[in-house]
C-alpha cells in the first residue's frame, strides 16, 4: 500500500492526497450513525431499524466479558472487538428489507438483523 502511495506523490501532489485522505475520512463523520451493542454474543438493538437508499455507519461495542466479531455475509461485513472496544462499519446504501449478521465468536446466540426501511 505504501508503495503505491508513493508512487502516487509525483502525480498527485501530497497536498491533493492529504486532502482526499481527510475528505473520506470526514464523510465518515458526516453520515448517519446508529449504534449497536453486544453483550457476549446477544446485540442490541434487534433488529436494528436503518433508512433505506442512503449510506450510513453502524457503532459497535463489545459490552461483554469476551471478544465479539460482529459478521454479516449480505453486507460483507466483519468487525472483531475484544471487551470493552468500540469500532464502526460503514454500509453502502441498501434495497429495503432485512440483512443477517451474527457474532462468529458466539454461534449459540440467535443472530441479529438490520431491517432497512
Amino acid at each position: 500500500m505504501s508503495t503505491l502511495l508513493f508512487s502516487l506523490l509525483p502525480r498527485l501532489g501530497l497536498a491533493s492526497l492529504l486532502l482526499a485522505l481527510a475528505g473520506s475520512a470526514l464523510a465518515a463523520d458526516d453520515l448517519p450513525t446508529f449504534k449497536l451493542a453486544c453483550n457476549n454474543g446477544v446485540f442490541t438493538p434487534n433488529p436494528l431499524q436503518v433508512p433505506a437508499g442512503k449510506k450510513f455507519k453502524i457503532e459497535i461495542s463489545n459490552t461483554g466479558t469476551e471478544a465479539i466479531e460482529f459478521e454479516s455475509k449480505p453486507l460483507r461485513k466483519e468487525k472483531a472487538l475484544n471487551p470493552g472496544g468500540s469500532s464502526f462499519v460503514v454500509v453502502f446504501p441498501l434495497e429495503p428489507g432485512s440483512y443477517s449478521f451474527f457474532d462468529d465468536f458466539h454461534m449459540q446466540q440467535p443472530p441479529g438483523a438490520i431491517v432497512a426501511k
